[in-house]
């Protein structure tokens, strides 16, 4: 059915209208993308919401009346206070452990490789290439009570038994999510360091900057998208990770997420497990909205 010239004039009024703004054509092209991602997140969020005002009563049995008990109990239980700030702690140390490993690595594949920096790419994702757990496992092995550490020390002489301290304690959560997520940091922060105006540092150093001035006057500032990126895809996944607090945490490095896990599982207690999860989930929304905003701001002031 050919259309009216009020129809053609209201089609190209609005190609018009979207061809002004190249951010809405952006939008416009990943629109389905987001509305089949964000219904699959919606479902399940909603869920949880709605199974956290449930009360149990019995092995898989709830009372779906409605009560606050379950968000009472996540804010003033004690043992889950503890476990969440130390799930706080431990992947803010594991976020600032991995961005600052992270950025040589970025700032050479970036500014010095001159040729075949795709090889370079390939090579830091390796580890993406082996399953999450196994990279856990070997850690496992590397830090064990007769692992590869202490097997090197005791080899050498500088230790006469193996050391106990290496495993089972927020240390060695820390150090495995760190190699774990080293990868995500990397990527990010490349992309901000290669798209920085060579042009920018070449004029520094006309004027008289050091290389030291240089990267703190130019490079971090220009490289503060990447690592506030690199910061939220570090810190987010591991404050809710319990895979590894329980293969080389212990029950010093046990962490938020495996009372969830547990609430999930054995102990059947769904309402109170989906009270936990949300709980934790607005807090760590309110926190990295709060950092990425005052990160910005500063970024802002110092610009």
């Amino acid at each position: 059915m050919p259309l009216d010239s009020a129809q053609t004039r209201t089609l190209s009024q609005a190609r018009g209208f979207i061809g002004r703004r190249p951010g809405l054509r952006g939008y416009l092209l990943l629109s389905p993308t987001l509305m089949i991602v964000g219904t699959l997140m919606l479902i399940p969020v909603l869920g949880m919401a709605v199974m956290s005002f449930w009360q149990q009563t019995g092995h898989m049995a709830f009372d779906m009346s409605g009560t606050l008990n379950n968000y009472a109990e996540a804010f003033t239980r004690d043992m889950y206070r503890v476990l969440f700030l130390r799930s706080l702690s431990i992947s803010g140390l594991t976020t600032l452990a991995t961005v600052v490993m992270a950025f040589p690595l970025a700032f050479f594949i970036a500014f010095y490789v001159k040729r075949h920096k795709m090889v370079w790419i390939i090579l830091v994702t390796l580890p993406f290439w082996t399953s999450y757990l196994l990279r856990v496992f070997s850690w496992k092995v590397i830090l064990g009570y007769n692992g590869a550490v202490n097997s090197g020390l005791m080899s050498l002489g500088m230790i006469s038994e193996p050391l106990d301290f290496l495993m089972y304690n927020p240390t060695a959560v820390v150090i495995t999510l760190t190699h774990a997520w080293a990868t995500v940091a990397i990527l990010p922060i490349y992309v901000s360091l290669e798209k920085i105006d060579r042009s920018l540092l070449e004029a520094a150093t006309d004027l008289g900057d050091s290389p030291f001035v240089r990267f703190f006057r130019i490079i971090l500032p220009l490289a503060l998208p990447g690592i506030l990126a690199a910061c939220v895809l570090i810190f987010i996944p591991t404050v809710g990770d319990y895979v590894t607090p329980s293969l080389v945490g212990g029950s010093d490095g046990y962490m938020i997420a495996n009372v969830i896990q547990f609430q999930f599982g054995r102990g059947s207690n769904w309402p109170s497990g989906a009270a936990i999860s949300l709980t934790s989930m607005t807090i760590v929304a309110i926190l990295v909205g709060a950092f990425v905003w005052s990160a910005r701001r500063l970024s802002g002031r110092r610009g």
